[in-house]
């Protein structure tokens, strides 16, 4: 383990043992471990229990992983939940910048993704998003509710990407269908130059090349009958 997360380890037991002494509670040497333990693997009473003796609901491990993007990750609905009941941070993003809504969206877990949603976890922000997430793994269920709740629709990942191209190039072509009923850029490009056409067409996936294609050619009929009566 690197230096630096070895130090962010200690730093975050220390934070553990001084919240739990500070509000009365007994805590031990194994309540860090057994915190992340239960959020790991869904045991919500055993948090309940050790929330209530004053262990911090945004406790981290290693990789800045709270307890809240742990158990979003694992798909522990209760156990989310509960974090959320004992105002855990919903806006709370780890090393990698993925949030507990980013992680639910990614396991394709409507319920936690719904919770947080109303919990007020960000939709925008640089970076990948929950919405490019949805895209390209093709969840059209939480493409659309995250659309509904105000997801920017020309949010980019870091290659240049946005939700159009990536639903293109994994072929998912109900949600390619979703986008295109958006004001979404039909002519983005990546930073290797690749479009939502010419990544359908690498992938072969020809059926959604054409609702592009016929969609960019709708939108340039329009812009130019707009011109015309202006």
């Amino acid at each position: 383990m690197p230096k630096l997360t070895e130090r962010f380890a200690r730093v975050a037991r220390l934070i553990l043992l001084a919240a739990a002494l500070a509000s009365g509670g007994a805590a031990t040497a194994g309540s860090y471990e057994d915190v992340l333990d239960a959020a790991t693997h869904g045991r919500t009473s055993a948090l309940i229990e050790l929330l209530d003796r004053g262990i911090d609901p945004d406790t981290v491990d290693a990789f800045n992983n709270s307890l809240l993007v742990i158990a979003a990750r694992e798909g522990h609905v209760h156990t989310v939940r509960t974090l959320l009941a004992y105002g855990a941070d919903p806006k709370h993003r780890n090393e990698a910048g993925d949030s507990a809504l980013m992680l639910g969206v990614l396991k394709g877990n409507r319920e936690i993704v719904d919770m947080l949603i109303d919990a007020g976890a960000p939709l925008n922000h640089d970076g990948w998003t929950p919405l490019l997430y949805a895209a390209f793994q093709g969840h059209l269920d939480l493409v659309e509710d995250l659309l509904l709740s105000g997801a920017d629709v020309n949010g980019l990942a870091p290659n240049g990407a946005n939700a159009l191209m990536l639903a293109s190039r994994n072929g998912h072509i109900d949600v390619v269908r979703r986008l295109l009923e958006t004001d979404i850029d039909l002519y983005q490009e990546t930073d290797r130059g690749y479009t939502a056409v010419s990544w359908a067409l690498e992938r072969r996936n020809t059926d959604i090349a054409e609702l592009v294609r016929a969609a960019q050619a709708e939108r340039s009929k329009s812009s130019e009958l707009s011109s015309e009566l202006q």
